[in-house]
Parts: structure tokens; sequence; C-alpha cells
């Protein structure tokens, strides 16, 4: 019989096919009660992973079971998302754990896609998700969510989400014409991301993703320096052009001091609807090279297919519209990867510290 530290070390040990990572290393923890004949592990993930939770308990009573010899074992699995870190003296957002978010350096590379099926991926896998469109120039959220509701406001001076698909969102496109120009100047660009970040009653959301719009400008410095992010994914096409400013994207978040957690090649390959020829329309290999060049993780590649365009454009993202098929699973597996490589970097203990105020009597 093997003791608990030996089971633990087993456990530790294990990796995770779909995020990669070993459960010691994404700060998973378990619990151990046994006696001659029987082993019960409780075991607790700090990321989402619901889709896979079934194998992993599988795999893990196989191992055991060979390893200690003991044929009555049961291994139960629940997640617990924490509080991960943040940057350096920027206070925590009120009812949310962990803010992410999803940068490109370029436009038209299906940022904002990526996001709303993130967001839908990581709400699929039990997390407790929102989604905030900062894009205030050319707000592309709502209709993706097809959604048109405005914000309502109980107490005057806060909104809450719209809710959509399971996820709190919200978005200037909500409070403005779908075909009216916002003519703004830069500060009050910012303010109004602010707002709607700081002004929108979230309800105890795990991960709170932001799709950022294009550039390295002041809605990115604004998100940067002075609210609380816990980590960034890059997104970019195979393409040098799309890469040049991705890179740029990444470069920014690493002077705030915010982790990257990777990045996910979009549009990576063409598959013929008609012939099933497959074709690299924007080159091959440039999300593989980016992640090598600064030692990210490639956390994914998605094809570029006309049905991902048509889902978004109706309003039923991928993940909601066909969630068994093979699309809507690489979005889940990119998830539960982005959500390990958080759970990776331990919990923020900054709230746990009081305020000190010194008085002069």
């Amino acid at each position: 019989m093997l003791t608990s530290e030996q089971i633990k070390k087993i456990i530790n040990e294990y990796l995770d096919p779909v995020s990669g990572m070993s459960l010691g290393d994404s700060h998973s923890t378990s619990k151990i009660t046994s006696d001659d004949n029987n082993l019960q592990i409780e075991l607790t993930l700090g990321y989402p992973a619901k889709g896979h939770q079934a194998s992993m308990k599988a795999n893990l009573e196989e191992i055991l079971k060979k390893q200690s010899g003991t044929k009555n074992i049961t291994v139960s699995i629940t997640s617990n998302i924490i509080k991960h870190k943040v940057q350096q003296g920027v206070k925590g957002l009120k009812n949310v754990k962990n803010i992410i978010a999803i940068a490109s350096g370029k436009g038209g590379v299906g940022k904002s896609t990526t996001s709303i099926n993130l967001a839908l991926a990581l709400s699929a896998e039990g997390a407790n998700v929102g989604l905030l469109d900062a894009d205030i120039y050319g707000p592309s959220q709502p209709r993706m969510l097809g959604k048109n509701a405005k914000p309502q406001s109980e107490d005057g001076k806060t909104i809450e989400p719209i809710e959509s698909a399971g996820l709190q969102t919200m978005s200037i496109g909500y409070l403005i014409d779908e075909e009216e120009p916002m003519v703004w100047r830069g500060p009050m660009v910012t303010q109004a991301l602010q707002q709607l970040l700081n002004d929108t009653n979230w309800t105890d959301l795990d991960y709170l993703v932001i799709d950022l719009p294009p550039g390295t400008g002041d809605i990115q410095l604004t998100l940067s320096q002075n609210v609380p992010v816990s980590g960034a994914v890059i997104v970019t096409t195979p393409q040098d052009i799309s890469l040049l400013d991705a890179r740029k994207a990444l470069k920014m978040f690493e002077k705030v001091n915010v982790p990257v957690m990777g990045v996910i090649e979009n549009m990576s390959t063409h598959i013929c609807s008609e012939c099933g020829h497959e074709e690299h329309i924007f080159g091959t290999g440039g999300g593989e090279k980016m992640a090598k060049q600064y030692n990210i993780d490639l956390l994914g590649s998605l094809p570029l297919d006309i049905k991902i365009r048509q889902d978004v454009d109706e309003g039923h993202a991928t993940v909601v519209s066909d969630p068994d098929g093979d699309i809507a699973r690489n979005y889940r597996d990119i998830a539960v990867k982005v959500a390990a490589r958080l759970a990776q970097q331990g919990k923020d203990y900054s709230s746990a510290f009081p305020n000190i105020v010194v008085k002069n009597d």
C-alpha cells in the first residue's frame, strides 16, 4: 500500500492531455482517504475542465490501481477557480476573480470571433464567465451575440450586464445605434471603457474576457496600467504582416508585467467545402514560430471555416450553435489550456492584507 505522499506524487505528476500541464504545475489539490482495501481521492482542479473530467477520472483510477495494488479506488473531481495574481499596485475588480485580455495588434484576424467563442468555451467547461467588448469605435459583440437590448439600471449609478448564452456581457454597442459612429478622442474612449468595466454589475465571475480593439493605443495602455489583468492571449494569422503586429501586442503586455498565456493561430488552414482540398491561404507555421521565439505556448490553431463566420453573423457563435462539433471542441481545448496556465500563476493574496491607517492623536 502506497503512502499518502506517494499517492499525491502520482497525482501531481499526471499530465492532463488537454491542458498539456501536470496537475501539480496547475496547482491542483487532492484529499486522500484510505484503509486496507479502499482508496478515495477528492481532486480539486484549479481550472474548469467539465468536458474531460470523466476521462481524467478513469485514467487516474487506472494508474493508481496499477501502482498501488488497491482494487477499490474512487476518484472524484471538482474545480475551484481562485483569484490569480495581477499587475503590482492595481486593485482587483469587485465580483470578478480573473480578467483575460484578448489582443491581436492588428485588425481582421478574427480576434472578436475568437473572444466570444473562448468565453463560451470557458462557460461550457463549467466556469462563470463575462465578456466585455472594449472596442469603443467598432463594437461587434452585440451582433455576434444576437442581442440589441438596452442595459437597465436599478440604482441609477450602475448597469446590469446583458445575459446571452450563459454569459454576462457588456458593450458600448448596447447603448448606441448600430450604425452610429463614435467620434470621440482618446480620453473619452478610455473613460468609456473604465465606466463599462467598473459600473457594470458583474456577478461572481470566474473569468471576464475582454475583447480588445486592434493596436497598442490608449485603450490597451489604460487596460494594462489600471485594470487588474490576470493574463493575456494573442490572436494572429500565420502571415508575416499579422505576426509583426502580434509581436507588438505581446511586447506591450511584457512591458506592463501582464503574463501572456500563449498565442492562438487563427485561419491556419482552409478546407474546401466542395472538394475537401486543404490549403494554407495565409501561410503556415507562423504561430508556432512566434511561440518558440518568445517562449510562450501555441494554444491552438483554428481553421478558416465559413461556418464560424456564418454563426457569429447570425448571432449564435459556433461553441453554442454546434457544441459537439470539431471546431467547438477546438475552442474548448484552448479554453482549458488558458485557464490551466492562469492556475499555474498561483493565488492573489493582495486582498488578504488589511489597509493600514495612521492617525495622529
